[in-house]
């Protein structure tokens, strides 16, 4: 645990933790510390206190010392100061003719540096206002263009519920807001009713977006089917704060009321979708006997689909036949020599012997018997005669295919 105290260099500024280096401070004192911009004039917030170094930013700088009368006369010379620059650098933005708003003016402690502070809706080029401001003041110049939320907060000033600016008066960093808190939270999206004074989006709608979602979560949704204590419905609204739906009855579409969440059962959650299943007509948890009557299904017999075989349309028949035994068929080649033997058995009137045929004239002597056509050419011939030794080729294999078998007689 480390001592530290906390202090605010402006009545609009972020706090800062300081080692107070053994001394003791209360909330409202002046005190002198040192930072990266060199000494500096502070009011104490918070007095002493331990904190865990983990939370602290090492490493913490530390307190000088306490302020003393001069020094209090010091800060007020400085916004005295102040006003004047202010006034100074307006006229200068006029003479030079800049599209910017002048916000604030700084002076350090040890008067060394001047800050102003600014905004534009574009980059601005205000190199030519610095070489005459510096000129005027024969000091270091700063300018710092920042939002309209950091206008706000230095200005300061009163929100729409009378208190003031949040970010003036304790928020040390701007929060996001989004046009989605309003939604979630049911107000009105008229940008007049939901922005600050700077323009932007309330800070406020942050502070409840947590309470919101936790609500969100335990309530039914918009066109959910739920059951209540005077019959079923569906639901026209919700009233997050108050934990609470306004129900249209089903069996009365006239009759219309409210519900606590703690009394309703949601059947289906949001609007019916075209794929969702109908709601059972006897499912009514709160309104009925309290439990749901169960249809006891009946057994159904398990049927066997028949089988089938990949390569067979048959089907298996479900009654197993007898199977009947067959005889053992002999080996093919016993087939053959039973065949060949079976022939010659058969008594078959001998045919007349056949003269034996004279030899068929080869295609070369039909060629030279028919009319002389003119000869061709030796090359065309020798072609034609290749090409007929091809299809005799082919048709040799087809010629032992079909050649009957011979007899076991013949020679």
């Amino acid at each position: 645990m480390t001592e530290i105290i906390s202090v605010r260099f402006r009545s609009e500024g972020k706090q800062y933790y300081f080692d107070p280096q053994g001394m003791t401070f209360h909330a409202g004192d002046g005190v002198i510390v040192e930072t990266a911009g060199g000494i500096e004039y502070a009011k104490c917030v918070r007095g002493n206190f331990h904190l865990d170094e983990s939370e602290l930013a090492a490493p913490l700088r530390p307190v000088i010392r306490p302020a003393t009368a001069e020094d209090e006369a010091i800060v007020e010379r400085n916004r005295e100061k102040e006003k004047y620059a202010f006034k100074v650098c307006q006229e200068k933005i006029a003479e030079h003719d800049l599209e910017m708003k002048l916000v604030s003016v700084e002076y350090s402690f040890e008067g060394t540096k001047i800050l102003f502070f600014f905004t534009s809706e574009g980059r601005v080029d205000f190199r030519a206002l610095v070489k005459s401001l510096a000129a005027i003041f024969h000091t270091r110049i700063e300018l710092r263009q920042i939002g309209i939320r950091d206008e706000a907060k230095m200005l300061g000033g009163l929100g729409i519920c009378g208190r003031p600016f949040c970010c003036n008066s304790f928020l040390r960093e701007f929060q996001p807001v989004s046009i989605k808190m309003a939604k979630t939270q049911n107000l009105s999206l008229n940008p007049t009713k939901i922005s600050g004074t700077c323009g932007r989006l309330m800070c406020c709608l942050k502070y409840e977006q947590e309470a919101y979602e936790d609500l969100i979560r335990s309530a039914p949704k918009m066109d959910s089917f739920l059951d209540t204590p005077e019959g079923r419905g569906t639901v026209v609204d919700v009233d997050l704060l108050r934990q609470r739906v306004k129900v249209r009855m089903e069996e009365n579409p006239e009759t219309i009321a409210w519900f606590a969440n703690a009394d309703i059962a949601v059947l289906r959650s949001g609007k019916a979708r075209k794929n969702d299943p109908p709601i059972p007509a006897d499912l009514a948890p709160i309104s009925g006997s309290g439990k749901r009557v169960r249809q006891e299904k009946e057994e159904e017999k398990l049927v066997l689909d028949p089988i089938k075989f990949r390569y067979s349309t048959e089907a298996v028949v479900e009654e197993p036949e007898e199977i009947k035994e067959e005889p053992v068929k002999e080996p093919r080649e016993g087939k053959r020599r039973s065949r060949q033997n079976k022939k010659p058995q058969a008594e078959k009137p001998e045919a007349p012997e056949k003269k034996p045929e004279a030899p068929k004239p080869e295609k070369k002597e039909r060629r030279e018997k028919a009319p002389k056509e003119p000869k061709e050419a030796p090359e065309q011939e020798e072609a034609a005669e290749a090409g007929e030794a091809k299809k005799a080729h082919r048709r040799r294999p087809n010629y032992r295919r079909h050649r009957k078998p011979k007899t076991g007689g013949e020679g």
